[in-house]
């Protein structure tokens, strides 16, 4: 048995050899630059080719290291210095974006060639925003052209949610916004966006990342006004995104509005004077007396904590509107905004389970208080309500619009008999 040594297990160590030295290659920024640029140049213009160039060498290039590189290299041709110029490095490609055509249909290839990249790597997602937030810090160092082109790129590439409208905080740069730089690069980007979704999709993205409230910063301090702006983008055909920003500074104007009106209300400010400020602010800032209402009762029931429990919460509201019901007539002068007040109030109860059984008492005292006429009453319950809480509130109501329409006839035979 001791004459049977047992062989010890050795490590010829060649396979481990091999390994490394493909580690070692890979792990290498020159490698990995010449590679992608003699791709690309092999692929020259074919955009098809070059998607599925950089699909296939994904498996054997370490994108998630040289994100930056690869991006730069697809953007500017090889590798960018800090400012936008490309860097000594002699290892360059014309086969580019900023080398390409300049119109939508090429970006829109272009665009599909990143799309289809980011979607096979998902990890390069947050590299490609990164890359465009420092592509957007150099625009200086860009020719017009070029800035035209990554402009309209990201415009399709924010359309396609391939990108975050974050990235525009970029162009809030100090330089870039007092040179103009910003506000033109802006044009054609949100033109490029416009031509692929509609402004309610625009805005949407854009208040998704709190950058609706902030476009006023592409202007220097001197002309962030939304007068500037609306004539600004007006002047160049985007009338779309002038609406927008006026329509942002009037939800920022109802917003202050109804918050200084829940402030007045809970100091206990006298009627008369909220009804003066009310009409000065209609005056000012152009609001219609159907928004109005709307705003009045909003703050009216945001200005006291209800009751928990629904058997008193309804003698709480009567209390508070008979309060406040002088202030509500003030403001419904036109048969629309009572029709606008019926409706917020349908709204209100419904959204608020503890009110579903108040609808009735809250139209009642608002009718006795001449804040609702009788018109406006019938024209709801035949055909102005809403879906919300239908059967439940024209089922309260009913006894009332009997009560109404027999009013309405016997008013109607009386006025008969005297003529």
């Amino acid at each position: 048995m001791s004459n049977q040594r047992q062989q010890k297990p050795t490590l010829t160590g060649q396979r481990f050899k091999t390994r490394k030295r493909d580690e070692k290659e890979r792990f290498d920024p020159t490698h990995f630059q010449e590679s992608i640029v003699q791709g690309l140049n092999q692929s020259g213009t074919d955009l098809e080719a070059v998607a599925k160039f950089l699909d296939a060498s994904g498996a054997k290039l370490d994108y998630r290291r040289y994100a930056e590189t690869l991006f730069d290299i697809l953007v500017a041709g090889g590798m960018l210095a800090p400012g936008g110029t490309l860097s000594d490095d002699l290892t360059r490609t014309e086969f580019c974006l900023f080398k390409a055509q300049e119109d939508m249909e090429t970006m829109q290839a272009y665009a599909q060639v990143f799309n289809k990249l980011i979607r096979r790597y998902k990890y390069l997602e947050k590299g490609f925003e990164e890359e465009i937030k420092k592509l957007l810090l150099f625009l200086k160092g860009f020719t017009e052209s070029e800035r035209n082109k990554l402009a309209m790129l990201t415009g399709i590439l924010l359309a396609k949610s391939n990108l975050s409208a974050a990235i525009l905080s970029s162009l809030f740069n100090e330089n870039l916004v007092k040179e103009g730089v910003s506000a033109c690069f802006a044009v054609k980007l949100f033109r490029s966006w416009l031509t692929e979704k509609d402004i309610n999709s625009v805005s949407a993205s854009l208040r998704k990342v709190g950058m609706d409230s902030r476009l006023m910063e592409l202007f220097p301090a001197n002309k962030r006004s939304c007068e500037y702006f609306s004539k600004y983008f007006s002047d160049v055909g985007l009338k779309e995104l002038a609406d927008h920003a006026r329509n942002q500074q009037s939800i920022g104007a109802r917003k202050e509005l109804q918050k200084e009106l829940e402030e007045q209300m809970s100091r206990g400010d006298p009627l008369k004077d909220i009804i003066l400020y009310v009409r000065d602010e209609i005056k000012k800032n152009n609001i219609s007396e159907q928004t109005m209402i709307g705003l009045i009762w909003a703050s009216v029931m945001s200005s006291v904590e209800w009751n928990k429990k629904e058997e008193l919460v309804t003698e709480q509201a009567i209390k508070l509107l008979k309060q406040y019901s002088p202030l509500l007539k003030a403001f419904t002068s036109q048969g629309l905004s009572e029709l606008t007040l019926l409706l917020k109030i349908q709204e209100y109860c419904y959204d608020n389970i503890h009110f579903m059984n108040s609808f009735q008492k809250i139209v009642v005292l608002l009718y006795k208080a001449d804040v609702l006429s009788e018109e406006a009453i019938l024209k709801w319950y035949n055909d102005a309500h809403t879906a919300k809480g239908k059967s439940v509130f024209l089922e309260q109501m009913k006894k009332f619009v009997e009560w109404l329409k027999n009013a309405e006839e016997e008013s109607e035979s009386e006025e008969e008999e005297t003529d």
